[in-house]
């Protein structure tokens, strides 16, 4: 089967199956495919075939869009083994292009426990900075609203906020 054939086969599911923008993101990269290799057999698509198509596609792309062309190329060929020729393999499964196409790790930031915390908050070295962080950590404000205080803003005990004119209005 030509992978023209197999392209409109698999965008007519999507089109009864799936949500329109869905339908539209496939569309775009497989509309793409089809010019570069329409008249190729599908089984005869090379994985170096799909790695320089995704090159000329996603050169200077951010590393998210390339992933998504590659997931939709990929799900093409998935789609094409499981529903017509299951012997087929994927050849956007090869180590070399999954790698290149993988997702970024995205880093975790470590959770400081709540002693440490209140050790960080109620031992500074000067007052002012324990206040600040007080006011942060307890007192749910805003950096630029701890900054924007003035003595004049403590009346017995209490902190009176004024309404600060750099907050924008959520209307």
């Amino acid at each position: 089967m030509k992978v023209s054939r197999a392209a409109r086969a698999w965008i007519n599911y999507h089109r009864n199956h799936s949500k329109k923008n869905t339908v539209r993101s496939y569309q775009s990269v497989i509309d793409r495919f089809c010019q570069d290799l329409g008249e190729s057999e599908i089984e005869q698509v090379a994985p170096e075939d799909v790695l320089s198509f995704l090159n000329s596609l996603t050169n200077g792309n951010k590393p998210y869009t390339k992933r998504v062309r590659y997931s939709h190329l990929s799900a093409f060929f998935n789609f094409f083994r499981n529903n017509i020729d299951p012997g087929m393999g994927n050849p956007c499964d090869t180590p070399m292009i999954r790698k290149l196409y993988r997702k970024r790790v995205v880093s975790r930031w470590e959770i400081i426990e709540k002693e440490t915390v209140d050790e960080i908050i109620f031992r500074p070295i000067k007052a002012r900075n324990g206040l600040i962080l007080e006011l942060l950590a307890s007192g749910g404000m805003w950096f630029g609203e701890v900054l924007k205080l003035r003595l004049n803003d403590i009346q017995d005990r209490k902190l009176i906020l004024r309404k600060l004119n750099w907050i924008r209005s959520r209307d």
